[in-house]
């Protein structure tokens, strides 16, 4: 004990004080989501904690404590000469516009939910077994698609497609798409909506997902062209696909190099599997001190790992596989030609071939603009039939 650093010790214990206090925060920044309380503020402007009560239609005495609270937590904005909250423009992107590529009601319910699940995380530590997905906490999947919802709607169509080659194209002329582990279905509706003359099935394994991914697809209108199915990976029959995709699922699946070899029989020799996973490099060096794999290695530990290791194989890549690894995967499975065709903050995008062919014109021709996937589809949460 006598060689401690007490520069080190005082900087330990502050980085810690402010981990708890964004833990404490997550009760109660769900809270002002599930309650409308963050979107007042948006709506109305600033105002007394009695005014934000009003407007939601909430009690008072907990509405002024829960309005403190943000404040502290540096979510809302407050004036103590007025006593008004309010929302700053960029509180309001984070916290109130739905379709900011930075809004953050999933991440604080997803938080939530691997709170519920820590106890079944905590038993598999001790046996190695898995959890399967959708028995760790009720609504962890519900939680999983709020999450990336925001990312899928400001990056699907204006920088993921267009950076595959000659995909886009056949989307605008009506393409045939397979979108494989698609959860509660944002993605495939929100590339149905950018892409009216192309066809659509979406592939889940959970039923309860697909249960939401079929309301969703009612209530805006697109059931015409959109259909989901529960199935694995592996036991998808439907074949001839233009393109293929993948939005941050592949890690979880159990037999990740069997399910890319079945895909691969699906496409057609010509066609596209567009695999979205989170940004990683390939040492885990490199990750351990960037923030964003922060959040991947905790959320794969509570999440990814048990849900493969729940599943035939158990391989269990987790969130943080990176691009080699990846890659072998799906090289491995016969894929001859695999690359990253562009990155974000949070993902990759690799595109996998079955031939090594080089789409030259394509590159040369390469424009940034976007497809036009508008946001406009706000989806609600459905509740699930049978919550597991």
């Amino acid at each position: 004990m006598s060689n401690i650093d007490m520069d080190k010790l005082n900087g330990l214990v502050g980085k810690m004080l402010g981990d708890l206090g964004g833990a404490f925060s997550v009760p109660t920044g769900s809270i002002g989501y599930k309650l409308g309380l963050f979107e007042a503020l948006h709506t109305h402007g600033a105002g007394t904690a009695d005014k934000l009560a009003a407007w939601t239609g909430l009690a008072k005495r907990y509405v002024r404590e829960w309005a403190l609270a943000q404040a502290a937590n540096g979510y809302v904005t407050f004036n103590p000469a007025s006593d008004e909250f309010s929302l700053s423009p960029e509180q309001a992107m984070v916290f109130a516009v739905k379709d900011s590529p930075v809004y953050l009601e999933g991440a604080f319910d997803l938080a939530a939910e691997m709170v519920k699940g820590q106890p079944k995380v905590e038993s598999a530590f001790r046996t190695g077994a898995g959890v399967a997905w959708g028995e760790s906490s009720g609504c962890l999947f519900c939680a999983v698609g709020a999450f990336f919802r925001p990312g899928y709607v400001n990056a699907i169509g204006q920088a993921w497609l267009p950076a595959l080659e000659g995909v886009a194209p056949k989307l605008i002329a009506g393409a045939k798409v397979a979108d494989v582990g698609c959860g509660v279905g944002f993605s495939t509706l929100l590339m149905a909506e950018a892409f009216p003359k192309s066809s659509f099935v979406g592939y889940d394994f959970h039923s309860p997902s697909i249960e939401q991914a079929n309301a969703h697809a009612k209530k805006h209108g697109l059931a015409e062209r959109v259909r989901f199915e529960t199935a694995p990976a592996k036991a998808i029959a439907e074949k001839d696909f233009d393109l293929i995709t993948t939005f941050d699922c592949l890690h979880d699946m159990g037999d990740p190099r069997g399910c890319a070899a079945h895909l691969r029989t699906l496409l057609k020799p010509d066609g596209t599997w567009m695999i979205v996973e989170p940004i990683a490099g390939d040492k885990a060096g490199d990750n351990v001190t960037n923030p964003v794999s922060r959040l991947y290695y905790n959320a794969s530990t509570m999440i990814c790992v048990p849900t493969s290791l729940a599943q035939e194989v158990g391989e269990a890549l987790g969130a943080q596989a990176g691009e080699a690894k990846l890659s072998e995967v799906l090289k491995g499975a016969g894929f001859g030609r695999v690359r990253r065709a562009t990155e974000g903050p949070f993902s990759m995008v690799l595109e996998a071939r079955i031939c090594a062919q080089i789409f030259s014109s394509f590159c040369r021709q390469r424009t940034t603009a976007g497809i036009g996937v508008s946001g406009k589809l706000v989806f609600q949460s459905v509740t699930p039939t049978s919550p597991t």
